[in-house]
């Protein structure tokens, strides 16, 4: 059964770095299109950025491009989220996701973890 799980969420202040793990279970990253998105509270959730199957590129929302970068080791099926020059509104709750299927459309999501940033 596929299985993403997410870690490395918490609290930091603004301007610092933070990095998120998804380890995938039942499936390999490296065979399918993968993403990260976020939901603040009473917001929706929103696209933060992908990476191709080939690992070779990925593109980002505008609101963190140039601040967020999305890699994958392949050797421990684990995509990461590498956050830096935190902002508060980069608060919310943050979801890995695999295996695209159009329209911005994912087959499998983690649980979601937590990043609070303070000012």
């Amino acid at each position: 059964q596929e299985q993403l799980v997410e870690s490395g969420g918490g609290l930091v202040q603004a301007g610092e770095s933070l990095r998120l793990s998804c380890a995938a279970r039942g499936l390999t990253f490296s065979n399918y299109q993968s993403a990260w998105f976020r939901q603040a509270p009473g917001k929706e959730r929103e696209f933060v950025g992908s990476i191709r199957w080939t690992g070779g590129s990925a593109n980002y929302a505008d609101s963190v491009n140039g601040r967020f970068t999305i890699s994958r080791d392949d050797a421990k099926n684990t995509m990461y989220l590498q956050m830096n020059s935190l902002k508060p509104e980069d608060t919310g709750t943050y979801y890995c996701a695999a295996v695209y299927y159009g329209a911005n459309k994912y087959r499998h999501w983690g649980q979601g973890t937590q990043v609070t940033v303070s000012t």
